[in-house]
C-alpha cells in the first residue's frame, strides 16, 4: 500500500481560475460550522442523560427503583432504534439542515413534557418519545461533516464534535445538580421537574439558529469564494473516487447499498460494544459515585463532572494522531481495551471515592477516544450515497445493545445490591468489539490518502506532518 500523501500547504491553482490555501479554507469552514454543531450535541447529550442526576428525585417522588430507571433508559433506545434509519433516509431527501432542525425542536418539546410524568408508565412513554424525537441526530451530524470535510481531516472534526459528550458530562452534571439543588420546590415544582423544564428550552432555540446559519453543501456557502468551493468539492469528490467501484456503478439506493455491505453489519456489531460502554459512562456514573458514598445531589453532580474532563484531552490527542497516521483500527481497539480494563477495575474498587473517580476518568477518556476514531470508519469506507443510511444502520445496531444494557444493569443492581457484576459483563461486550475491530476489519478496507489535508512547510530534515 502506498504511503499516504498530502498536498503542500499554501495557495494552489483551482479550476475556478484562482488560488486556494486549503488550510485556511478548512479552518474557515470549521469555525463556521463546528461551534454551533458542538453546542447542539452538548445540549443533545445533556437532555438524553439528565435522568442520571434526576434519578434520585424520581425515586423519591415516583417510587422509581433501579429496574424501572433502567427500563426507562432502554425504552429511550427502543424509540431511537425504530426511527433512526427512517430519519436518515429522510435526511438524504430533504437535507441535513432541515433534518437537524426538526429533530432538535422535537426533543426540546418532549424534554419539557417529561416534567409532567406522574408514574412509571408515563415515565416510560416520555423516554420512548424522547428516543423517537432524537433519532437521527447523531448520524445526521456525522453525515453533515462528511459533506464539508474530506476523510483525512474528518476524524479531527469528528473529535471536535465528540468534545460535546465530555463537555456535556461536565456542564450537564454541574448545571443539573445546581438546578435541582437551587430550584427544588420553587413554584410548587419538584427539583426534577425544574430540571426537565430548564433543559428543554435550549434545543428549541438552537433549532432556530441552525435553520438560519447552516447550509447543506459547500456550493451554497456565500462565505466561501468560488475558488474555495471548487477546491473543497474536488477534495470531497476525490474521496468518492477511492470508494468501491460497485457502489458508484450500480443504481441501488443508499439503503440497499448499506444493507448489502457486510462491513456495515460488522461495524454495527462493533457499535454494540461501543454503546454498552457509552451507557456505562453516561447513565451509570452518578450511580457508581453514589454507591461509593456520595449522597448530596450537588456533590454528586460535581464528582460526576470530573471524569469527562480527562476525556476531552485524550480524545483530541488520539484523534489527531489517528489523522496523522491515517490509522483507525488499532486506535479504536486500544482505546476500548483500556476501557474494558477500567470497567473490571471499577467492579473491584471497594467503594473508595477517590479510586472510583480516577477509574471513571480512565474509563471516560478511553471511551471517548475510541468512539471518535471508530465513527470515522463508516464514512471512510462507504460511498457517498450509502454513508448517511450506513451510519444510521451502524448506530441502530449499537442502540440494540444500548437498549438492553441499562435494563440488565438495573436488574443486576436491584438483585445483587451492587453494579459490580453488571460492569464485568459490560467489559466482556467491549472486549468482543475489540476482537471484531482487529480481526474483522482489514487495513486495506480503510485505505486513505491525505486528500484535502495540509502540512506545514518543511525545513530540511524536518518531520512531515499531516
Amino acid at each position: 500500500m502506498a504511503e499516504p500523501t498530502t498536498p503542500a500547504q499554501g495557495p494552489e491553482p483551482t479550476a475556478a481560475g484562482g488560488t486556494v490555501d486549503r488550510t485556511a479554507t478548512y479552518r474557515r469552514i470549521a469555525l463556521r460550522i463546528m461551534p454551533l454543531l458542538v453546542i447542539c450535541y452538548i445540549v443533545n447529550f445533556i437532555d438524553r442523560t439528565n435522568i442520571g442526576i434526576a434519578q434520585e428525585g424520581l425515586r423519591r417522588d415516583l417510587a422509581l427503583g433501579p429496574a424501572a430507571y433502567g427500563l426507562g433508559v432502554t425504552l429511550f433506545f427502543v424509540g431511537f432504534i425504530l426511527f433512526e434509519v427512517p430519519s436518515n433516509a429522510l435526511l438524504a431527501r430533504i437535507g441535513a439542515r432541515k433534518t437537524l432542525v426538526r429533530i432538535m425542536a422535537s426533543w426540546g418539546v418532549v424534554t419539557i413534557a417529561t416534567m409532567f410524568v406522574w408514574d412509571e408508565p408515563s415515565f416510560y412513554v416520555a423516554r420512548f418519545l424522547l428516543g423517537v424525537a432524537e433519532a437521527g441526530f447523531f448520524p445526521g451530524a456525522l453525515f453533515y461533516l462528511s459533506r464539508w470535510f474530506p476523510s483525512a481531516r474528518r476524524t479531527r472534526m469528528t473529535a471536535i464534535f465528540f468534545v460535546g459528550v465530555p463537555v456535556a458530562g461536565v456542564i450537564g452534571s454541574v448545571v443539573s445538580g445546581a438546578v435541582m439543588h437551587g430550584l427544588g420546590g420553587v413554584g410548587g415544582l419538584a427539583d426534577w421537574q425544574w430540571l426537565f423544564l430548564v433543559e428543554g428550552i435550549p434545543p428549541i432555540v438552537l433549532a432556530l439558529l441552525v435553520f438560519r446559519l447552516f447550509v447543506d453543501e459547500p456550493e451554497q456557502a456565500r462565505w466561501l469564494s468560488p475558488a474555495e468551493k471548487v477546491a473543497v468539492r474536488a477534495d470531497l469528490d476525490a474521496d468518492q473516487q477511492r470508494k468501491r467501484p460497485a457502489d458508484k456503478a450500480n443504481g441501488h439506493s443508499g439503503l440497499i447499498l448499506a444493507l448489502r455491505d457486510r462491513k456495515v453489519w460488522l461495524l454495527g456489531l462493533c457499535a454494540c460494544g461501543a454503546y454498552t460502554l457509552a451507557n456505562a459512562v453516561s447513565y451509570w456514573t452518578p450511580r457508581i459515585i453514589a454507591e461509593a458514598g456520595v449522597g448530596n445531589v450537588l456533590d454528586l453532580g460535581l464528582f460526576s463532572a470530573l471524569p469527562p474532563l480527562a476525556g476531552i484531552v485524550v480524545m483530541l490527542v488520539v484523534s489527531r494522531h489517528s489523522d496523522r497516521t491515517l490509522e483507525r483500527r488499532r486506535h479504536t481497539a486500544t482505546s476500548w481495551l483500556v476501557a474494558a480494563l477500567a470497567l473490571v477495575a471499577l467492579s473491584f474498587s471497594g467503594g473508595n471515592v477517590a479510586v472510583v473517580v480516577v477509574l471513571l476518568a480512565v474509563l471516560a477518556a478511553a471511551h471517548y477516544a475510541g468512539l471518535t476514531v471508530f465513527y470515522s470508519i463508516p464514512s471512510i469506507y462507504l460511498s457517498d450515497r450509502a454513508a448517511a443510511t450506513g451510519i444510521a444502520v451502524v448506530t441502530s445496531m449499537g442502540s440494540f445493545a444500548a437498549a438492553v444494557s441499562p435494563s440488565l444493569l438495573g436488574f443486576i443492581q436491584q438483585g445483587t445490591g451492587s453494579l459490580a457484576l453488571g460492569l464485568r459483563i459490560s467489559a466482556v461486550f467491549v472486549l468482543l468489539a475489540v476482537a471484531l475491530v482487529l480481526i474483522g476489519i482489514r487495513p486495506g478496507d480503510l485505505r486513505e490518502t491525505g486528500s484535502g489535508a495540509a502540512r506545514r512547510p518543511q525545513r530540511a530534515g524536518s518531520r512531515p506532518e499531516v
